[in-house]
């Protein structure tokens, strides 16, 4: 699970854990869409499955967007006074957009690895 948890993060291909499934070097700081490549360079493992294959990484980022939010109000409530201080709503929102792009690439490589087949 571990090693899964290192491969994803390191962009590497399901497959042979060579090759890139996206464009980009840095999944973590890259403030742009991202851009995928339509299969493995080492391997040629094909990533997107069907068409629509992703739309499934859509609800993978929209969780990680609902955590990345409950963590940030469960942080920020203890420099407010009140239980819910409604201060608390625009930095929650500015955390959402930072890690907006982030949450794009981490669901489609999480959803890449959820449908790989591990049989072969």
């Amino acid at each position: 699970m571990s090693y899964m948890i290192t491969h994803v993060l390191r962009n590497e291909c399901p497959n042979c854990h060579k090759g890139k499934v996206l464009d980009e070097k840095n999944i973590f700081f890259t403030f742009k869409f991202p851009k995928m490549h339509k299969e493995c360079s080492e391997c040629g493992f094909k990533f997107e499955k069907e068409p629509g294959f992703f739309f499934g990484a859509m609800y993978m980022s929209y969780g990680l967007t609902v955590a990345q939010g409950i963590a940030t109000y469960c942080i920020a409530q203890f420099f407010f006074e009140k239980n819910f201080d409604l201060r608390i709503i625009p930095i929650i929102a500015v955390v959402i957009i930072a890690f907006s792009f982030f949450n794009i690439r981490l669901s489609r490589l999480l959803w890449i690895y959820m449908f790989k087949n591990y049989s072969s």
